[in-house]
């Protein structure tokens, strides 16, 4: 009779952190307040964290580095906005997103995949939670349901629509790599399908866009990962099927007259507000003179205050807000950010999906950067997190395997999921 093995005992700091992450990261929907619940369940996870004796890598160094170095910047152009309380609380929102960053690098940097598997399980579950929420707003199906609107677009409990759609991505392409790659389930599609269509609700073109970006970039680094000719095989077909299957589900959308109408107002790539002596192109031209005028920053909310209406555009943004300093500092962590995931997203390793999917996503989020502000975006900071903490994970990894095994790091066999 064979011997049973025990499962290993979880320590009771290790659960109590793995149950706050869950929470944490399940909340991240709810963001129609300021500050949210999801931002206050992060400073719970930072002091459990902290209790649990969390370690941090010296790959984070960088990104601490950059971070502080932008946000230093930051509160040096704050006093051009002196007297201004949503300018301070601005500056505290960005120092508050890059502590987090670290917190979720620091959590996924251990060659470990179980609070990588539990943070994707509570961002699944309430992105599908968002975007039924969406559905519901959009066909009006119960009383009170429009309060998931913003404009006849689908929201969830976001403020916007344009936050609602890229926070539905990296969900989506974490079920879409798991299909590909490793076994297809029908609560993966019905999931998938879901936040696809929520997706598709929130009209938002930075979204779709970024989806097409993302996709597309993680369906040929699946097929670059694959560990066999079979498998790119059914990438390819699994891919072409989705693609009719998603074709299908738009026709049918579109079939709604609402739904087309929405589309047909929205498919433009310019529209009205776009062009024309206060339209998005312009500010950004005066956006530019602002940067080049003021190498300090003007500070949260200057430019606005002064023209009326924000540029949407994150890396003039980056300039306007943290100065020269600042905005350099913001592109060299982005740069940094993808330079660490090539180079180590082609190691077999447990995490190597993780690694994968939220680097793709990260790439459309960068992409989408140019026609939107995403500095504040909760979720574009959990990705950054992701890729670090993996990056570190696989650094350490590398490591042991050169250290202990002649066999080489590239030839080392995937884990099944």
């Amino acid at each position: 009779m064979p011997r049973l093995t025990a499962a290993p005992v979880v320590p009771r700091r290790e659960r109590v952190l793995r149950g706050t992450l869950f929470v944490a990261v399940f909340a991240s929907s709810v963001a129609f307040i300021e500050p949210s619940p999801h931002d206050a369940l992060m400073g719970a996870l930072a002091f459990v964290a902290l209790i649990a004796g969390l370690r941090f890598p010296r790959l984070l160094a960088l990104p601490l580095l950059l971070l502080v170095l932008f946000n230093a910047s930051g509160l040096i152009a704050l006093i051009n906005a002196y007297g201004n309380d949503k300018s301070v609380q601005y500056a505290a929102t960005s120092i508050y997103l890059a502590v987090a960053t670290l917190i979720f690098a620091c959590l996924f940097s251990e060659p470990d995949t179980r609070r990588l598997d539990i943070m994707r399980t509570a961002y699944v579950l309430t992105a599908v939670l968002a975007a039924l929420e969406g559905m519901a707003g959009y066909f009006h199906l119960f009383h009170g349901s429009d309060s998931f609107l913003v404009e006849a677009r689908a929201t969830g409990m976001f403020k916007d629509p344009n936050v609602f759609g890229p926070f539905l991505i990296w969900p989506a392409l974490a079920l879409l790599e798991r299909l590909l790659m490793h076994r297809l389930r029908l609560l993966d599609i019905g999931a998938l399908g879901i936040i696809l269509i929520g997706l598709m609700l929130s009209f938002s073109r930075g979204a779709w866009f970024h989806f097409a970006v993302s996709g597309g970039l993680l369906i040929v680094l699946c097929l670059l990962t694959a560990p066999s000719t079979t498998v790119r095989f059914r990438i390819v077909g699994l891919s072409a099927i989705s693609l009719v299957a998603l074709a299908g589900v738009a026709v049918v959308l579109l079939s709604i007259p609402s739904v087309a109408s929405m589309f047909a107002e929205r498919a433009h790539l310019i529209n009205s507000y776009d062009i024309g002596q206060g339209g998005r192109f312009r500010l950004q031209e005066l956006a530019v003179t602002a940067v080049l005028n003021n190498p300090d920053g003007m500070g949260p909310l200057e430019f606005a205050r002064v023209n009326g209406l924000q540029q949407h555009n994150v890396y003039l943004q980056a300039f306007l807000v943290y100065g020269w300093i600042g905005g350099a500092a913001y592109l060299l962590l982005l740069g940094a950010t993808l330079f660490v995931a090539f180079r180590n997203m082609f190691l077999r390793t447990p995490w190597q999906p993780y690694l994968l999917t939220a680097t793709t996503a990260l790439v459309g989020e960068i992409a989408e950067g140019m026609i939107i502000d995403t500095d504040h975006w909760r979720h574009f900071f959990l990705l950054l997190g992701i890729v670090w903490g993996c990056a570190a994970a696989t650094v350490q990894y590398r490591r042991q395997m050169l250290g202990c095994s002649p066999v080489p790091p590239r030839s080392i066999p995937t884990y099944p999921r």
